[in-house]
């Protein structure tokens, strides 16, 4: 492995990077095509998943890919689909290697568009640059492995972990800097997740605004009677921004049907012990659906249900420098813990101020 491939390697993740949360179901993608040590050709996987990064790459490139070095982020696929197969596209242009970072686990996949590279008498490299690779496609490996997206849980709130007053007040904890950081963390997902009582008292959006996004994330609501406002504000955008519903066996009907009629998707979804939604069961159905990334914005039941399920892949916390004390309402509801090694542990991957706050990530120990 040499610096030269590492830096090649970089350029295509950095690209790929410019997919997430505007491709799935599929994986966000990067290609970088370098002949005689200079890019000829770069390409990522586009808005709905189509065309893919390889495809985009070798339009750019044409004649120049002949002879060629290909550095895809992901191992080419090998199935037809709405597109020719990019595997059989790399053989067509004439790229002599491929450097890639990883496999794709896909069974349609799964190392046959290697194969067939290598049975065209085309140089494969394996393994440059596949952690960072298989950190930004974590969501699309979790889907395939785990058959639900990953979750990354976002709280906001004070010092002391308070997300409002005892009285509801709560605009604004945080500053402008984080806010628009939040919005940049909803474009980088499929799906923006509430609950049905964030969903009532907030009357949120749950939109990306000011980034120009191509493609709104979905905005799903876990209700399990379906008893949410029908003149809010996901209801009369339902048909700019898609509207997710996760809802019981014992949704009202007629709630079913407007839901239905203002352009709402719904999922059917078995409770838990507690009657509440199963967040297990309604995350598989989100994965067959094809999302692939999910950022939970509260409330702090449904945070906790999901941290209890041991279903959080990523905490992302923006704290700021201000206490509300014990009367003031908190970021979580209860976990039922009655020792510390019963509670979910995640390690810290960053930090770094944002305007006058802290913001702080962390992974699933």
């Amino acid at each position: 492995m040499s610096e030269t491939e590492d830096r090649h390697m970089a350029h295509a993740l950095a690209l790929a990077a410019r997919g997430l949360g505007q491709v799935w179901p599929n994986p966000a993608v990067g290609c970088v095509i370098v002949a005689e040590g200079r890019v000829v050709g770069r390409g990522w996987t586009q808005p709905g998943g189509r065309p893919h990064a390889e495809t985009v790459a070798l339009a750019q490139a044409g004649e120049a890919a002949r002879g060629a070095t290909a550095y895809v982020t992901l191992e080419p696929c090998a199935h037809q689909g709405r597109t020719p197969p990019c595997a059989d596209a790399l053989i067509a242009s004439g790229v002599a290697r491929l450097v890639v970072a990883h496999q794709d686990p896909d069974p349609r996949v799964n190392g046959a568009g290697l194969t067939r590279l290598r049975a065209a008498g085309i140089e494969v490299t394996e393994g440059v640059g596949a952690d960072a690779a298989k950190r930004l496609q974590r969501g699309f490996l979790t889907r395939v492995r785990l058959s639900r997206p990953l979750v990354t849980l976002k709280l906001a709130g004070s010092f002391d972990g308070r997300i409002a007053t005892a009285t509801g007040e709560s605009r604004w904890i945080t500053g402008p800097e984080a806010r628009r950081a939040v919005h940049a963390l909803r474009a980088r997902h499929d799906a923006v997740l509430v609950g049905s009582g964030t969903a009532r008292a907030d009357d949120p959006t749950l939109t990306v605004r000011g980034l120009g996004v191509a493609r709104q994330p979905v905005r799903i609501v876990w209700s399990r009677r379906l008893d949410l406002p029908l003149e809010g504000a996901l209801a009369a955008g339902a048909a700019e921004a898609p509207v997710w519903l996760c809802h019981g066996f014992d949704a009202d009907p007629a709630a079913r049907r407007a839901w239905a009629d203002r352009g709402a998707r719904l999922f059917e979804v078995a409770t838990g012990a507690a009657g509440q939604i199963d967040p297990a069961a309604a995350l598989q159905a989100l994965g067959a659906a094809g999302l692939t990334r999910v950022l939970c914005e509260g409330g702090g039941a449904l945070a906790a249900a999901l941290l209890s399920a041991g279903l959080v892949d990523e905490l992302v916390g923006f704290t700021a420098g201000l206490a509300l004390g014990a009367e003031g309402r908190p970021s979580l509801g209860a976990l039922g813990i009655d020792r510390l090694d019963e509670a979910p542990r995640f390690q810290l991957v960053e930090t770094r101020p944002v305007g006058a706050d802290v913001m702080h990530r962390w992974d699933r120990a």
